[in-house]
């Protein structure tokens, strides 16, 4: 696994390097001898440029080095060459990396552009729904209510990856219908959120300051 990893990171300068070397021998030997070469060349170029080096992101991830996966992010010279789902992959990730850094606005368009081009796709199937589940949380940030309502519910519609997931939905959709003064829904999401049981410190006791006000509401 590390040693594909590690081609995949240097493919396209190995590529460029067989690909000389095939022109070399085919110059001096003939079209055949240097026929391996110029596939596998090739096939390491179009791979860089088709399929990119997202593969390596997920090690920096689990390991929380953001510095380290925007690096390969930013490494993509030429994304719109990249294969359409794998295209939707990259702006999802360089939108959840601008939320990181608190540039909303850039991250809202980036994951627009992901959720848009992974419409539909195999590759997207069941990161869609976390997605959107974001966008919801982002126009949260800018007070836009009606849209985060509208981004969270086509959240719980598409489906979300996991329990965590799903009781943050929940929560923020009861959160929403308070905002809106409509107590009894506020309540039935507030239910179905604790009733998920989410393990995550930070939803739990949201779902524990939340509860001692939901008890205290008319409806």
């Amino acid at each position: 696994m590390k040693l594909f990893n590690l081609y995949i990171k240097h493919r396209l300068l190995l590529g460029i390097i067989l690909l000389f070397a095939a022109m070399a021998v085919h110059y001096f030997t003939g079209f055949w001898p240097s026929f391996i070469i110029y596939l596998v060349a090739v096939v390491s170029i179009a791979g860089h440029l088709f399929f990119g080096p997202l593969r390596l992101i997920q090690e920096y991830m689990e390991a929380g080095d953001l510095e380290g996966a925007e690096k390969i992010l930013n490494s993509i010279r030429f994304p719109n060459l990249l294969y359409k789902p794998i295209r939707s992959v990259y702006y999802t990730l360089k939108g959840n990396l601008a939320m990181t850094r608190q540039d909303f606005d850039t991250a809202e368009k980036l994951m627009k552009k992901g959720i848009d081009l992974g419409a539909g796709s195999s590759v997207m199937q069941g990161t869609e729904g976390a997605s959107l589940l974001q966008m919801g949380m982002l126009a949260l940030q800018k007070n836009n209510f009606k849209q985060a309502e509208s981004y969270i519910r086509q959240a719980i519609r598409k489906g979300l990856p996991d329990k965590e997931n799903e009781a943050a939905a929940y929560l923020q959709m009861s959160s929403i219908m308070v905002n809106k003064r409509e107590f009894r829904a506020a309540k039935d999401f507030f239910r179905k959120a604790k009733a998920l049981k989410p393990t995550t410190p930070q939803i739990a006791d949201q779902i524990k300051q939340m509860e001692k006000y939901i008890s205290r509401m008319p409806g």
